[in-house]
Parts: structure tokens; C-alpha cells; sequence
């Protein structure tokens, strides 16, 4: 049985809610052992009535004991439990709970599908076809706590040299359209700890290391550019030592078979690439992107975070990494999200309804999704799916730099964000609001933007202000253009 309700198979027959005479079949509620209530059933007058209406539908599960779960694709989860590995469409993962799963009972019934783990039958649930328990993240379930391993140190170490091989670097300084001063390349090098591979076949490679808050590293990324500074390989390092050893008949060392045996069980990339800078400037607010590339680029053209309220630009990895166990080291901070390009803005919309999750979970924590990228990228680029290293890079740094001087209408979108942010408080945003609606439940973009102009405001500061009432959750869209004022606290 793998739903909650079934129909009556006894010859007992009611009174049809529609045509009124007695033949009508109810349905069995099999948790509650009585009838479902009287308006669900079949009416067995199927020419001259027809009357039939079925209980909301209750999937059956069964839970299952599990060491982990990780998401392979958009559909599919592999289950691990002791030996065995099971591949799960995301379908029949009803419910995930701190020491496993509950599993569609049909899923497991079924012989075709050749269900290979153990589970509990007598644990039992329902699940509504509705959707009301919704899988949001998949997480990693850990019966006992495994101790890291961590890339050794020492090794790390010897790659942060030889920046003369590195075509990276060297592309900065000379190749690209606006080339950066030594000063300027030193300073990204130092702050993110970029290295040189400076032997083999990823020779004049940089290396991108993933260095956790506590100053760990997790994982070292190479990356081979061309003399256009795109990516012309991606490797890891870790594999390319691995690989040297080998072709020189060498012994591999215990550090390393015990680094690429826990590596791929629990993933390597498992931090945030600039996550140790967390540490070391702490009321910075953070600037998000996927490649570590493009937060480089980030820190040449925004400014470094060691200027008071710059970004701390953070890279997850690729699109897939962005996810709750990388981002919860962010809890309390402002997040100013960059999504790379897509056609359909596929990655936007991921990323965007995951934060929501994220941001119910992490008190204090806001992310501030930007369209910088959507307002300065043009179509040829929307088509490749570019990031925002792409499009800053054919344009001067010295453009997006702070100065003494520099006026507010010279400020960046961002930098006007954050002056807003800085400048009112919520509740005072809240007493500004509370005026401009007065009695009205809700207002039009238009409306909102005239009253400000109406204030003194130009285009520019109607709109930041109207960006900073929503992102403090002060005015929410609602049928957009329409805003509904929030009652603030």
C-alpha cells in the first residue's frame, strides 16, 4: 500500500452527494482506520452520474539510513550507506533528516527498480503530492565526525614564487588592454596567496589555493591561461604532483594518498576561495562571484578590502557550489552577489532562490543580488555565458577606483548602495515609508520615484533609495510594479 487513502473494496455503499441514491463508494483512511470524510469517493452510477472526488494524494515512505547524500545533477542524488551507493531520482527524496532519508515507498516496493539499501518499514510517513515537504539543499549526513585532511602546508608553500613564468600575472602587467601596476598585481598575489606551477606540463600556470578561515588550505586549482588571459586547461594540484611522481618512479608520500583518498570522498573545493580573509577584515562586506578569476579581477577594479567598506571578493567555485555549507561562514555579513551570465538567466534564478533559503537560516545574513553584470555585458557575451572578469576586462580600472575627489554621481551602482546602506537605519527608513504610503496599501514604482524627485531627488538617488528600502525589507514588490510597505519593528 503506497497511499494513505484507498477505496472501500467491501460492498458497503452511501447515500451520492450528487445524484442522492445509495451508490456510493467511500474512501479508507489507512492511518486513521475509519472513512475518509463523506464528499471523497466514487459514485458507481457511471453513465447517469459520474460523481467521483479523491482525497488529496499522500505518497507512503519509508525512512532510510544513510552516511551521505550529494547532488550529482538537477534530478539525481548518490546515496551512500556503508558499502553501498545508490542512485536516487530527487523525486522519491521525500524528506532528508540529521541521520537519513525518507524514501517513496513505491520507489522501494518496486522490483524494476532494484532498490539496494536497508530500510525501516515500520518507520513510516506521508508525503502530499503537493509539495509540502520540499527538499532545498542537499546536505551531507555524517554519522560521526571525520577529521579533515588538509593540503600540506609546505608544499603550498613552494609554489609562491617564479611570477615571471606566470602567464597570468604577466598578462596583468603587460597583455591586457589596460595593464596593472606592480604594486597593484603584488598586492592581489599576496592577499589571495596566487603561486606559479613552474615545472611539467602545466609549467607558467597559476595556482588558485582554497585557504578555509582557519587558515587551512583545502585545495590548490591550477589554471593555464593564454596571452588573452583565458582559460586554456584546468587542472589540480594535488593530481599534477600525483602524476609527476609516477612518471619519476618516485614514492608518493603519506600526506598525499591520505589528502587524494579523503578528497574524494568529501570533495576537495569545500571552502570559499578568499575565505581567510574573513579573519583578517571582518566588517567588510562581500562580494560573490564563481571563479576565482573574476574575484581577482574584482579586488584590481573595486579596490582592495583593506579600505575600510570595499568588498571581500569570494569565489565559490563553479555554479553548482553555491550552496549552504560553503556560504554559512558568511552568517552576519551583506553579500553582494555577481552570477555569471546565462542565456535564459538560468543561474540567476538558481542562485537567487537558494539565498532566499539561505538567508532564513543565517540570522543577519542579506544577499543583495547586483545587475551590474546584466547592465554592462552586451548580447555576444549574455550568448557565451560570460562572467564579470569578462566584461571588466576591456574596460580601465581607473574608472571604478575610489578618489578623495570623486564626486556621488561618479560612484558605482555598488558604491551607491553601500553609502545608502551606511547612511539610514532601518527604522528611519521605516518613519520615511510610513509617510510616503500613509494610508495606502500600495504604491507604483512610478509613484515611489516621483515622490522622491518631488523631495529633491534626482533619477539616480529615487531609484538607489527605493533599492535600499528593499533590500532592508522595508517595501516589498508585490504584483510588480507595485510595492506593499512592511511593517518594521
Amino acid at each position: 500500500m503506497n497511499y494513505r487513502y484507498t477505496l472501500d473494496k467491501s460492498s458497503k455503499k452511501f447515500h451520492c452527494p450528487s445524484c442522492s441514491n445509495k451508490r456510493f463508494v467511500l474512501y479508507i483512511d489507512e492511518v486513521a482506520k475509519e472513512y475518509a470524510p463523506p464528499q471523497y469517493g466514487i459514485c458507481d452510477r457511471k453513465s447517469s452520474c459520474g460523481y467521483r472526488l479523491a482525497p488529496p494524494a499522500e505518497k507512503l515512505s519509508y525512512f532510510v539510513a544513510i552516511d551521505s547524500i550529494k547532488e550529482i545533477t538537477d534530478k539525481a542524488f548518490v546515496v551512500r550507506q556503508n558499502d553501498n551507493e545508490m542512485l536516487l531520482p530527487k523525486s522519491v527524496v521525500l524528506e532528508q533528516m540529521p541521520n537519513g532519508i525518507y524514501i517513496a515507498a513505491y520507489f522501494i516496493d518496486e522490483p524494476k527498480y532494484n532498490f539496494n539499501l536497508q530500510y525501516n518499514e515500520s518507520n513510516q510517513k506521508y508525503f502530499s503530492d503537493s509539495g509540502s515537504t520540499i527538499v532545498l539543499e542537499p546536505i551531507k549526513l555524517k554519522p560521526k565526525f571525520i577529521e579533515p585532511i588538509y593540503f600540506d602546508f609546505e608544499t603550498f608553500r613552494k609554489t609562491l614564487k617564479s611570477y615571471e613564468q606566470n602567464t597570468f600575472i604577466q598578462n596583468l602587467l603587460k597583455r591586457v588592454q589596460f595593464p596593472f601596476s606592480t604594486d597593484e598585481v603584488t598586492k592581489v598575489v599576496v592577499q589571495y596567496r596566487l603561486g606559479t606551477v613552474t615545472k611539467g606540463y602545466r609549467a607558467g600556470a597559476i595556482t588558485f589555493p582554497y585557504i578555509d578561515k582557519a587558515d587551512n588550505v583545502r585545495a590548490v586549482q591550477v589554471k593555464q591561461f593564454n596571452e588573452q588571459n583565458n582559460t586554456s586547461a584546468t587542472d589540480k594540484l594535488d593530481k599534477i604532483i600525483l602524476n609527476g611522481l609516477k612518471n619519476d618512479n618516485k614514492n608518493i608520500p603519506n600526506w598525499l594518498s591520505s589528502y587524494i583518498d579523503y578528497g574524494t570522498d568529501n570533495g576537495y573545493f569545500n571552502c570559499l576561495f578568499g575565505e581567510h580573509l574573513l579573519n583578517r577584515f571582518p566588517l567588510n562586506p562581500i562580494a560573490l562571484v564563481e571563479a576565482p578569476k573574476t574575484a581577482i579581477y574584482g579586488t584590481l577594479y573595486f579596490g582592495s578590502p583593506d579600505i575600510p567598506n570595499n568588498l571581500i571578493w569570494l569565489a565559490v567555485y563553479n555554479e553548482s557550489s553555491f550552496n549552504f555549507d560553503k556560504l554559512k561562514v558568511l552568517e552576519g555579513r551583506d553579500i553582494f552577489v555577481f552570477p555569471d551570465l546565462s542565456k535564459d538567466g538560468s543561474t540567476f534564478k538558481r542562485w537567487q532562490e537558494k539565498a532566499k533559503d539561505y538567508e532564513t537560516r543565517l540570522p543577519a545574513t542579506r544577499f543583495i543580488f547586483s545587475d551590474l553584470l546584466e547592465k554592462l555585458a552586451d548580447d555576444h557575451q549574455r550568448q557565451q555565458g560570460a562572467d564579470l572578469a569578462d566584461v571588466l576586462i576591456r574596460l580601465n580600472a581607473k574608472d571604478f577606483r575610489k578618489d578623495e575627489v570623486k564626486s556621488y554621481e561618479q560612484f558605482t551602482y555598488i558604491e551607491r548602495i553601500l553609502t545608502g546602506l551606511r547612511l539610514f537605519d532601518v527604522q528611519e527608513l521605516a518613519e520615511m515609508a510610513a509617510q510616503m504610503f500613509l494610508d495606502r496599501e500600495k504604491m507604483s514604482y512610478r509613484d515611489i520615484i516621483d515622490y522622491f524627485k518631488s523631495d529633491g531627488l534626482n533619477g539616480t538617488d529615487a531609484t538607489d533609495l527605493l533599492d535600499v528600502l528593499v533590500i532592508q525589507k522595508v517595501v516589498i514588490a508585490i504584483d510588480y510594479p507595485n510595492y506593499k510597505l512592511i511593517k518594521v519593528k
